[in-house]
């Protein structure tokens, strides 16, 4: 049965929401693929039509989900303005806003340089041995790897890597990993709470590392 509704909660990185209708006593599950025009960008608020089902005993469920505005103007005839050309104009970008996304970036890579360099130092210097060279790019491959698949679960509606793993392979040495795939794939860059316990695990990590160097291997042997 055709039904409508107001999406009340969107997951942009996982790829699901809810929808709220006045028909249905529960909130709808709805997943990206079930949207019947993939151009439509979801947003809190839109109102949708849709077909609800059931499926293996879970809660309601919507397929064949349509935007109502963009179904209504598909309907509405269309009028060209005389003065069209005015609002159709693109939009200059804004120098100051590309700046400031640019500026995290680039002091990321900072901070990746000088890791980089402290390793290479303490692994001469004999304060860390010649494997770490080969474990730090190993683990960030790894990292950048399930970062890759859990968003491809998160686009096909599969199995989601947990948050916690993520972050225990930044801990031990997979997150400049975890920081190119935010940045290349897109993916775990916008959720704030992600990124507050991603930025802890950097820093008790380095932290750590700092602490064997300077001053776990400073410490004499006991006799």
């Amino acid at each position: 049965m055709k039904r409508q509704g107001r999406l009340v909660r969107w997951e942009a990185d996982r790829g699901f929401g809810f929808i709220r209708s006045p028909e249905v006593s529960a909130d709808v599950f709805v997943h990206l693929r079930d949207f019947s025009d993939r151009r439509v960008l979801p947003q809190v608020g839109m109102a949708l039509s849709f077909e609800e089902i059931h499926v293996g005993g879970k809660g309601p469920r919507a397929v064949a989900v349509q935007a109502v505005s963009a179904s209504a103007s598909r309907s509405a005839p269309k009028h060209t303005p005389i003065n069209s050309h005015r609002r159709s104009a693109p939009k200059r970008a804004n120098p100051r806003r590309a700046g400031a996304s640019d500026a995290p970036a680039s002091w990321g890579l900072l901070f990746l340089l000088a890791y980089g360099v402290l390793l290479g130092a303490t692994v001469w210097s004999g304060r860390l041995p010649l494997l770490v060279l080969g474990a730090v790019p190993a683990l960030s491959l790894l990292t950048f790897f399930a970062y890759a698949l859990d968003k491809n679960a998160a686009q096909t509606g599969r199995w989601r890597t947990k948050e916690s793993t993520l972050h225990l392979l930044a801990l031990v040495g997979g997150w400049p990993g975890a920081w190119a795939a935010q940045r290349l794939l897109r993916h775990k860059s916008s959720k704030q709470s992600f990124l507050i316990v991603y930025r802890a695990t950097v820093v008790l990590h380095c932290a750590a590392v700092l602490a064997w160097v300077f001053w776990l291997r400073g410490i004499p042997a006991v006799a």
